[in-house]
């Protein structure tokens, strides 16, 4: 009897450590994009983002509908934000122009939908769930 309760705890500890494989894959193929730095440009606020790619093959087109936030939680703007081609196993970063809004008045980004996501209709569907969203700005959250 001891012997068999041992064969089925390794058979599921096995089944777990099947299971979780896709995920871990998934994990690994995450573009991530970071908020990572908000630079005053006189009334304008320039945006650095820093995206990686880290799967074998570039993502091309990569374009972002982005919301802009205020500290009070109202949108102050929204913009299309192409950041493609990301190139495979590849980090670069996309500096971008808010034009008349203060980096001061922003309070967070949401990343409202991918409108492009690589070379086929489906990409875009599936791209979404892949990306993994970060701030380093102090105060201001980047989600989706």
């Amino acid at each position: 009897m001891r012997r068999f309760l041992y064969a089925l705890a390794a058979t599921g500890l096995a089944a777990a450590a099947v299971a979780a494989l896709p995920a871990a894959a998934q994990d690994a193929q995450r573009i991530s994009i970071e908020l990572n730095r908000l630079e005053p440009q006189g009334a304008n606020c320039r945006v650095w983002m820093v995206a990686r790619n880290p799967a074998g093959e570039a993502i091309d087109p990569l374009r972002l509908d982005l919301l802009m936030f205020g500290k009070d939680g109202v949108i102050a703007r929204r913009l299309a934000l192409d950041i493609g081609p990301l190139p495979e196993n590849k980090t670069q970063a996309r500096i971008f122009d808010l034009a008349g809004l203060g980096c001061d008045t922003i309070g967070s980004v949401l990343l409202n939908d991918v409108l492009a996501c690589g070379p086929t209709p489906e990409g875009r569907a599936a791209c979404l769930p892949r990306i993994a969203l970060s701030s380093r700005v102090s105060g201001v959250s980047f989600d989706k």
